[in-house]
């Protein structure tokens, strides 16, 4: 054991820093029992993560599990000698405490370029002055925060991946926090509050994930983006009287985003990219998208007429996802003529893969089915998959009789 204990000490700094960093903070600090070289050498390491690895502690007081957390934090902190390039705390039993001020602005001294910090338990945690003080910070992961920057703050000049998730922010900081960080090229927002706007100006920006409820969303300047996810989690109603006059939520969505490859529309954005007029083509085809889900009610003609719009606007396309929202359509007398008959001849050359899920056999949804296998002449699988059992046999009665564009066309049931 010690023949082998000297050879790992025998490698050189760097290495056992490298062996030290992915271990849980707790298992590095305890290497210091090993010899005399090892007794500072975690106190080296560049990378601090204190979650639920570094301390398990089981008490019904939580002023027991602050102090020991805490004090574990405090002594690794004293301790530490040399950069902390990367400080991540994210332990569930931990509240947004005062101690967590002192912890910042210590970092803010230094030359941190990483700073997660989750809040799994207690209301929003009001960040300290000092965090808009980094100068170095590269990614930014904050969850269950209260973000006021000081007056002064003039963004993350070398900020590139901002990842924000249930926080609270006025509407003017967070645009000007986007805006503010021209490095910036991922973007994460889970469930905020605070502003319901998302005016989007980042010219390094190539991904953008968001999940919320929101008034509207615009991109300016976002040329390089080319990954996109986003859902509305409220139901938003299309009323045609109201946004006759209103300029149309589909143009403006893709209006700036030239080099659009992969796009995922989940909840109930599709409805709002349906308000007002839907043409019937984008004036500029998507031509580098190839990927695309649309979570859809198939029996609403305005979402519809607005996936069918986008998927007729983007040539390209190697795989689609449909995701069906069956729980809305229930109420509702079944529609159809939503995907036109055969006038759209091999609208997608590229076309291979094809998901249809949570279905239930109505019309409009067999009308997209048949839609898609006589306008993709490469098509190699479609997988359908319903909602429930009930009708199963009937639905691949319906399937085996449609055409298909493509001679190599693999048609799947997978039963729910």
């Amino acid at each position: 054991m010690d023949t082998e204990l000297d050879r790992i000490s025998s490698l050189p700094g760097h290495v056992l820093d490298q062996i030290l960093s992915v271990l849980p903070i707790r298992d590095a600090v305890r290497t210091s029992a090993l010899s005399r070289k090892w007794r500072y050498q975690w106190s080296q390491i560049p990378q601090l993560v204190f979650d639920t690895q570094c301390a398990s502690i089981t008490s019904p007081d939580q002023t027991i599990v602050k102090h020991y957390l805490v004090n574990i934090i405090d002594n690794v902190l004293l301790l530490h000698n040399g950069p902390i390039y990367k400080f991540k705390l994210s332990h569930r039993d931990l509240l947004g405490v005062s101690d967590i001020d002192r912890w910042i602005l210590h970092l803010s001294r230094g030359s941190t370029k990483e700073f997660v910090l989750e809040i799994w338990k207690g209301q929003r945690y009001k960040l300290p002055s000092c965090l808009f003080s980094f100068e170095n910070l590269t990614h930014l992961e904050l969850f269950n925060c209260l973000l006021k920057p000081p007056s002064a703050f003039k963004g993350f000049r070398n900020l590139k991946s901002l990842d924000l998730q249930h926080v609270t922010l006025a509407q003017e900081v967070f645009e000007n926090l986007i805006s503010s960080c021209a490095l910036l090229e991922r973007l994460t927002l889970m469930n905020f509050d605070g502003f319901t706007h998302l005016k989007i100006n980042a010219p390094n920006l190539q991904f953008f994930d968001i999940g919320g409820i929101f008034d509207d969303v615009s991109f300016n300047n976002t040329s390089l983006l080319t990954l996109v996810s986003i859902g509305l989690y409220a139901n938003v109603k299309n009323d045609r009287h109201v946004s006759r006059g209103s300029s149309s939520k589909l143009l403006r969505f893709f209006v700036n985003l030239p080099h659009l490859r992969r796009l995922e529309i989940q909840s109930y954005f599709i409805k709002y990219l349906a308000i007002s007029k839907v043409p019937s083509r984008l004036p500029k085809p998507c031509m580098d998208l190839n990927y695309i889900s649309i979570r859809i009610n198939f029996n609403d003609f305005e979402e519809n007429s607005a996936a069918l719009c986008i998927l007729k606007s983007c040539p390209n396309l190697q795989e689609i996802e449909m995701l069906g929202r069956p729980e809305e359509q229930a109420d509702v007398e079944p529609q159809t003529g939503f995907w036109g008959d055969d006038q759209w001849k091999c609208l997608f050359g590229q076309l291979r893969l094809v998901k249809i899920v949570g279905i239930s056999g109505i019309r409009s949804e067999l009308d997209c089915i048949k839609f898609l296998l006589s306008n993709s002449p490469v098509l190699e699988q479609m997988t359908v998959k319903p909602a429930s059992i009930e009708g199963g046999w009937e639905l691949v009665k319906e399937l085996l009789r449609f055409r298909r564009a493509s001679t190599q066309a693999e048609v799947i049931y997978l039963e729910p």
